[in-house]
């Protein structure tokens, strides 16, 4: 029986050693795993980072594909989209104002600046947008003339979201002379000058007048 127990504690003394050798064995593994692990995380966010900064990344941005380079956009279409804004502000809005003064017919006194004749020219006539070297157009020497060619006011009536009102009609006729130069680089290059360049423009300035007393608005019967 003691050398049973001998041999017993023996045995378990050699496990027990057999066990402790191969447990190095597989902490090695497992920390050269998370070590990989962790390393191709750290490349996975290096390449996110470095692809998705500026104006082109991985969500999906404007690029030349794999290059990686930005599309570039010309300033025109920023200008384009604040000039489009500047109009609506100033010129394409219809102001209401205070009722007519008795003691004449009343006259528009409101023409057309030089700032909003140039816009409607540019519309007319566009010089801006060109391709430097290759197309390119110029405008100088600008004289402006305006004429009124048309003021009169409707009879009072209801508008709606406004009431009782008048709307008032002025019409101008506007003509600009200028100087209009274009270069032209390709296929072949020239240039054309036109020193007597002319151009119309008709603006509207039609505005509203708040009135009092008018005929009492029916509902009609449905």
């Amino acid at each position: 029986m003691t050398i049973k127990t001998n041999c017993q504690r023996t045995g378990a003394k050699e496990s027990g050693a057999s066990h402790q050798g191969s447990h190095p064995k597989a902490r090695r593994r497992s920390g050269a795993l998370a070590a990989l692990v962790r390393k191709l995380g750290l490349a996975t966010m290096a390449v996110a980072a470095v692809t998705s900064t500026g104006c082109y990344g991985v969500n999906g941005g404007y690029s030349l594909g794999f290059l990686g380079f930005p599309i570039p956009v010309s300033p025109y279409y920023q200008h384009k989209a604040e000039e489009e804004f500047w109009k609506h502000e100033r010129y394409d809005r219809v102001p209401i104002l205070g009722p007519t003064t008795s003691g004449g017919a009343p006259v528009a006194l409101d023409p057309p600046s030089d700032d909003e004749i140039m816009h409607a020219l540019e519309e007319a006539r566009p010089v801006q947008g060109g391709i430097p070297l290759l197309y390119e157009k110029q405008r100088n020497d600008v004289r402006i003339i305006k004429e009124k060619i048309a003021d009169y006011v409707d009879p009072p009536r209801f508008y709606p979201l406004i009431g009782p009102a008048q709307l008032h009609h002025a019409h101008y006729k506007c003509s600009i002379y200028f100087e209009e130069k274009t270069t032209i680089g390709y296929p072949v290059p020239h240039t054309l000058h036109d020193r007597e360049a002319v151009e119309v423009v008709y603006i509207d300035h039609n505005h509203f007048h708040m009135v009092g007393d008018v005929e009492p608005y029916t509902t009609p019967e449905l």
